[in-house]
């Protein structure tokens, strides 16, 4: 029975100073990268994903064409190839075993909508490796880091999610995220970091 670290979107556009910047977002970087310190050998498979978005089009309606909604429709974000799209540089991700970009040209919360650097989905590098326990952190807990948690469990894996290392754009909707993760089946738990 293997063992899966989640590292949700902690990306420059993410972190204060971003395009999309959430509140302790550098904050949370550097806590996961203290936890990784001391727990990565405890993990068969360790996935970093990132929005990876596309520079000429407007990914499906994600981009917004004039005022964003922040519900739907978004500022330009996480263009990949640019400093936005890039991991937070408080973020260590020497231990990653499997990068994942998603949202290449369309909408994507969850990291399952992405791929890994060689093409295969998250759902079949977890098989893979007979992952049935995920741990969940990043950027932002009511959003991808919601999306991500609900489709692990959707995916049939014990998930746990790390409240000291997930970042929120907002208090109220990042409280409501963890309750309803919790009311799917989802441990809340501290990491200790």
């Amino acid at each position: 029975m293997g063992k899966a670290l989640f590292i949700v979107d902690v990306q420059n556009d993410f972190t204060e100073g971003g395009a999309l910047g959430v509140d302790g977002g550098d904050a949370v970087a550097a806590r996961i990268s203290r936890y990784l310190a001391a727990h990565a050998g405890e993990y068969d498979v360790i996935v970093a994903s990132r929005d990876w978005h596309d520079a000429d089009n407007d990914n499906g309606g994600h981009f917004a064409a004039d005022e964003p909604d922040y519900v739907d429709t978004w500022p330009v974000h996480c263009v990949g190839g640019t400093a936005g799209a890039e991991y937070d540089p408080g973020l260590d991700v020497s231990t990653v075993t499997h990068h994942v970009k998603k949202g290449q040209g369309q909408p994507a919360y969850s990291l399952f909508e992405g791929t890994t650097d060689d093409g295969r989905s998250v759902e079949t590098v977890l098989d893979e490796h007979g992952v049935v326990d995920v741990d969940v952190t990043g950027i932002a807990t009511d959003y991808c880091v919601r999306a991500s948690a609900l489709d692990a469990i959707a995916h049939g894996r014990h998930v746990r999610v790390f409240t000291d290392l997930v970042a929120g754009v907002a208090d109220t909707s990042s409280e409501a995220a963890l309750a309803e993760l919790a009311h799917a089946g989802a441990e809340l738990a501290a990491s200790g970091a």
